[in-house]
């Protein structure tokens, strides 16, 4: 009989054959190898860390998906530099007309942008599974968690963000930080990849209203108090004395 999780890495495996055949055509002559190669640090690292988890935590195949189309829009933001991506020009080249014009954007590169939105958009769902497989929380916080863990860590990448450009510095910096002369621009991607983790944990709970019996219920549990005795000081008193009985 075959293992019942067999589907699934079968399935990642058909993803990570693909994107390392993306990866591979487009580590290809970069607009900027430094910039690339720093680009992908951080996929290197999540890419160790997920085949190392991989054996004791299989995601579904929606969690594999949104993950695989989160790095595929990496790779190529990685080839081009963020800030030179030609999206511009690409739909110039097929429609005739610029797309910044017809969504109201202003002239500059807004695939950055669009990045940090997806970063919310399609890793929130995984987020959520990790946390309900995990921490086993439940009703409200399954929802609020990857929304949480979404700002926390965008804040954290914008503060890495501008401790390599800091100490890089030159024009590496420059095209690592990719803020194009916006004073806002780390409130704004923030605010973009929060903004994409809301939608997720909307449409999520938008699907799970309709199709989960007890979803009211739930909700309502995982916000009563489970302890009503106070923490802090007095869980400190409470450690202390159990010490003492102890000995």
């Amino acid at each position: 009989m075959p293992h019942p999780l067999q589907p699934h890495r079968r399935y990642l495996l058909v993803l990570v054959a693909i994107y390392a055949l993306l990866w591979t055509a487009l580590a290809i002559a970069p607009v900027d190898r430094k910039d690339w190669a720093l680009e992908n640090a951080l996929v290197l690292a999540f890419g160790l860390a997920m085949a190392a988890s991989a054996r004791h935590f299989v995601f579904s195949r929606i969690s594999y998906s949104l993950i695989f189309l989160f790095l595929c829009l990496h790779a190529v933001g990685a080839h081009y530099t963020y800030s030179e991506v030609p999206y511009e020009r690409a739909w110039q080249s097929l429609t005739g007309q610029s797309l910044n014009q017809q969504l109201g954007f202003s002239d500059r590169n807004h695939f950055d942008r669009a990045v940090h939105f997806a970063y919310g958009l399609l890793l929130a769902y995984p987020l959520r599974e990790l946390f309900l497989r995990l921490a086993e929380v439940r009703g409200f916080w399954g929802y609020f968690l990857p929304l949480d863990f979404t700002l926390a860590s965008s804040a954290l990448f914008e503060l890495f963000e501008w401790g390599a450009a800091e100490f890089f510095g030159g024009d590496l910096g420059v095209a690592y930080l990719g803020s194009q002369g916006d004073v806002w621009d780390a409130q704004k991607d923030m605010a973009l990849a929060g903004a994409g983790a809301l939608l997720a944990m909307l449409v999520t709970v938008a699907l799970n209203l309709r199709l989960q019996r007890d979803f009211a219920r739930e909700w309502a549990d995982s916000l009563k108090v489970k302890d009503a005795r106070p923490a802090g000081e007095d869980e400190i008193r409470r450690l202390l004395a159990q010490q003492e009985s102890a000995r």
